[in-house]
């Protein structure tokens, strides 16, 4: 147990509570000192969910890679050409 730290928190519950049944953010000491409303802190908190939903576009990865392999076997095989024909 912790003692003598106090610490503010925002707990959003979650609308489908099948594997999670909240989400607690923790505060920045300085966050109530600079006047953020309560309901700003909330759609913070909303926004930073939303954003953890999204699934991370990986194809746009694969697909870079797939394009530079074909450009070394095609480099490849132009060696391998070239030292067989000459």
């Amino acid at each position: 147990m912790v003692k003598g730290i106090s610490r503010q928190v925002i707990v959003v519950h979650s609308p489908d509570p099948k594997l999670f049944e909240q989400a607690i953010f923790i505060l920045k000491e300085d966050a109530a000192q600079n006047g953020v409303t309560d309901e700003a802190l909330l759609k913070e908190a909303e926004r930073a969910i939303r954003i953890g939903e999204r699934i991370p576009k990986k194809r746009r990865l694969s697909y870079y890679g797939a394009f530079w392999a074909a450009i070394g076997a095609l480099a490849t095989g132009l060696v391998w050409l070239g030292t067989v024909l000459l």
